[in-house]
């Protein structure tokens, strides 16, 4: 089973930063995707950013060239930071990572969500 522990969440003015952190510990064989995601009230969860195994990274077009997704492989920890916050960023941003067994099966798991709220 792995565990996923989030940090980073906050409130903040529009225009400020944010940084989260996600770590990922338990019985894990290979990575294969780390990432945040995130579900405002009302709308459904959307994609933020992820990194794949081999480093290549996804965003969503709303946070391209605000948000930055790096790695610490050796720790199995990911950090998004968050620039030029605006409001619509307001929502509960929640950790995954996809995981694969030595017998080639995958499993997703979830961590408990962080609170980002950007006043304006």
């Amino acid at each position: 089973q792995v565990k996923l522990v989030e940090s980073g969440g906050g409130l903040v003015q529009a225009g400020g930063s944010l940084r989260l952190s996600c770590a990922a510990s338990g019985t894990i064989f290979s990575i294969n995707a780390m990432g945040w995601y995130r579900q405002a009230p009302g709308k459904q969860r959307e994609l933020v950013a992820a990194i794949i195994r081999g480093g290549y990274k996804d965003y969503a077009d709303s946070v391209k060239g605000r948000f930055t997704l790096s790695r610490d492989s050796a720790n199995n920890t990911i950090y998004l930071q968050m620039n030029s916050l605006k409001p619509e960023d307001t929502a509960v941003y929640e950790c995954n990572v996809r995981v694969r067994d030595t017998s080639r099966r995958i499993y997703d798991y979830w961590g408990q969500g962080t609170q980002v709220t950007v006043s304006s």
